[in-house]
Formats: structure tokens, sequence, C-alpha cells
């Protein structure tokens, strides 16, 4: 026997991926307008978080319901929460899964990793795909269960998502000790795998108290000197400045980091250093998580760019607009003069 789809099959799977993918589209767009969360999970960020293993047993042979699939090993970014196709390329390899399915052999079986009572697609993807676009309430698969250290109390993937939302939180305070020295502390994000980014920040600070004092700063006290001296000034700014308003459902704690990332990006562009007012400023000049706001602000800059140059920074003070300039100017006599040089070079 043959599992060789026929033009017909290929067209008419061809059609179907077409409408899933538009599907897709407007699943997707709707849950953003709602505030809501519509990516599948990540095996790894969830493995990383409650440091799963596999467990060293035979995978069994089952039917297990789509809609307890929730993430996928590697491809979680090429389908939606729904197992929709966002990918355009994945075209060709979808409608021949679809076109497949029709045929005399059918699909071989997935595989699936099963973390509590949910699963993760390490391979099928497509397969997984193409079964819930056909409306399929089940797909047989080789499970392989996955041991965590805490016990997952999770029925669905928002409820999964909630659930290492607080996990990693909680990870984060036990690891850095965050309550113990400053028990006021308000850090939540909304993305669990965030909270190594404020791993990181924590470790650098203390590698700098480290160097300044010439000998080891205990990781409670770098953790205090941190929270004070770097997270809290430009936490106060972004909730003074009232630019939560412009991001419904994110946290202080989002903003922060995404701040962070927006004021290290300008300085490594035009080396300017920007205290935390200008750095909010700027970045709520060109960003928000309002649809029509967004749009409106980058047209905003798309004009200011027209006129002014790709260089232009919206929403600086006067006198930083004037250390900016300086800036510019020294970064483009520095280009030029390695220009030359190299010119000259024989």
């Amino acid at each position: 026997m043959t599992n060789v789809p026929t033009d017909t099959q290929l067209t008419q799977a061809l059609q179907r991926f077409r409408d899933a993918h538009m599907q897709a589209f407007f699943s997707d767009w709707i849950s953003r307008m709602r505030g809501q969360e519509s990516d599948l999970l990540s095996y790894d960020e969830v493995r990383q978080i409650l440091h799963a293993q596999e467990m060293g047993v035979r995978p069994t042979l089952e039917e297990v319901p789509l809609d307890k699939i929730v993430g996928s090993v590697g491809r979680y970014r090429d389908f939606n929460s729904a197992f929709l196709p966002r990918n355009e390329a994945l075209q060709e390899r979808w409608a021949r899964v679809d076109a497949a399915r029709e045929g005399l052999v059918g699909l071989p079986p997935v595989e699936l990793l099963k973390v509590g009572d949910l699963y993760f697609v390490r391979d099928g993807n497509h397969r997984v795909s193409v079964a819930r676009a056909h409306g399929e309430p089940t797909i047989e698969a080789y499970v392989t269960p996955v041991e965590t250290s805490i016990p997952v109390e999770a029925n669905s993937a928002e409820e999964l998502r909630k659930w290492l939302i607080e996990a990693s939180r909680l990870q984060f305070l036990k690891r850095t000790g965050l309550d113990k020295v400053a028990p006021n502390a308000s850090i939540r994000l909304t993305e669990p795998g965030r909270y190594r980014d404020l791993d990181e920040q924590i470790a650098v600070h203390r590698w700098y108290l480290s160097k300044k004092r010439k000998s080891e700063v205990p990781y409670e006290e770098a953790t205090k000197s941190w929270y004070e001296n770097v997270y809290l000034p430009l936490a106060k700014e972004i909730e003074e400045s009232g630019l939560l308003d412009d991001f419904p459902g994110r946290t202080t704690t989002d903003l922060y980091l995404w701040l962070c990332k927006h004021r290290a990006a300008l300085k490594e562009r035009f080396d300017l250093p920007l205290d935390e007012k200008a750095a909010v400023a700027t970045f709520a000049s060109v960003h928000s998580g309002k649809r029509l706001r967004r749009a409106l602000k980058r047209l905003r800059l798309k004009l200011a760019r027209f006129f002014k140059g790709d260089d232009v920074i919206l929403g600086l003070p006067p006198q930083r607009e004037k250390d900016a300039g300086e800036h510019k100017e020294k970064n483009k006599n520095r280009t030029e003069g390695k220009a030359e040089n190299t010119r000259r070079t024989p």
C-alpha cells in the first residue's frame, strides 16, 4: 500500500491550510484585542522552571485529548494555542500531512511529553495541527511521562501559564532572598521566563559592587542594593508617569525590563546615557500596548525620521536633545575619522 497523495487531495489540503492559516490570523488578532495569550507554551521553558526530567520508561501508546496538548518542544512559535498554523512557510509540509491523512496508510502516532495532566509535542506538530483543523477530539500518541520538582496543578494552558508565573516568582524570591531583605518589594512578571533576566541583573550588580569594594559582596546584600538603587528608581518613574495605562495587563516589572533594554539600546547606538525620566519619556514616545495608540506613535516616528533623519530620538527633554546632538556629531566625526584612516592605510 502507498500513502502518496493524489493531486486532488493535495489541492484540497492546500485550501484547508489557507483556511486554517487565516483562522489563526483572526484568532490571534481577537486574542490581542482582548488582552489574552494565544501562544503555545515552550517545553524548554517549562522544563527549566520545574527542573523537569523525562522518566526512564518506555513510551506508552495512548489516545490523547487534543485540547490537552498545550505546547511544543521546538515549534511553539509556528502555531498558536489552538495549534492553527501561523507560519505561511508551513504550507507545503502541512498540506502533505493533511493529504496523507486521507490515504490508505494514514499517519503514524505523534510523540508527546506529559507534564501533570497536560502534553507537549516532541514530534508531530503538523499532525496535531491537522487533527485540530479537522475537529478531531483525540490523537494517537506515544507518551513519555515527565517528572517535576513540584507537582503541577493545572488542567489547561491558561491555568498552567498562571501557575508557572507564580512558581517562577516564588523561586526567584527564594533564590535571591529579596522577600527577606525587602519584604515590601513588589516584583511580578507576566512571562515566567523573564525572571532569569532579573537574576542576571543582580549577578552583574553584585560583580560591580565586589569590584568597587575589592571584596566579595554577599548575595542578599547585592540583591537589596540592586532593588533599592537600580530597580526602584526606574519602577517609581514608570508608575508616576502613568505609562502602565498604555499597557493593559502588564506590570511595573514587565515595563522595567523593557525600559532596561530600551535604555541599553540608546546607550549603545548613541553613547547617550539616560536618567529614569528621560528613559521613560523616550520609550513612551514610540511604544504602546494599545493598538491604535501604537499605530499613531509609529506614524509619528516615521514622520520624524523623514524630516530629521533615522537617528531622531523622540521624547527627549530639550537639554538631552542637545546632548544627543553632540553625541551624534562626535560619533559621526569618529566614524569619518576611522574611514579616512582606513583609506590612507597602504
